[in-house]
């Protein structure tokens, strides 16, 4: 087998780009997105739950404390054992975001790796299940 030439590196890290993975290309582009943007919901309903003195709605969802997990690991941990496209994961933030309007919730470190786990789970039954 050749070498890989500084040449052909640049094409493989086009190819990755272009397909939304990273450098390496083991995690797409759009999971670092939605744990950016999670983590940012999440911050934002926090210190509006502190400011406002407002009880969020406990749902089956809720935890008694915060894992110790990031959400971005836990995006990385699902998506390499799970085995799930990256369109599944965007179908699962979908889901998220409406059983949150529904139930007039907000997402916060105490429900956001349950709801996670379960809306990827339903969006694989949609998306990747033939």
């Amino acid at each position: 087998m050749g070498s890989s030439t500084p040449n052909n590196q640049a094409i493989e890290l086009e190819t990755y780009s272009a397909l939304g993975l990273d450098a390496t290309g083991k995690t797409p582009r759009v999971l670092s997105l939605l744990s950016l943007v999670l983590e940012r919901s999440i911050q934002r309903n926090e210190k509006f739950l502190n400011l406002s003195k407002k009880k969020d709605v406990v749902t089956v969802f809720h935890g008694s404390r915060r894992p110790a997990m990031s959400i971005r690991q836990y995006i990385e941990r699902i998506f390499k054992y799970l085995r799930r496209s990256p369109s599944c994961f965007v179908v699962a933030y979908i889901y998220m975001d409406g059983f949150l309007q529904r139930t007039d919730g907000f997402l916060t470190y105490l429900n956001v790796h349950r709801l996670l786990i379960t809306s990827v789970m339903v969006a694989a039954k949609f998306i990747d299940d033939v």
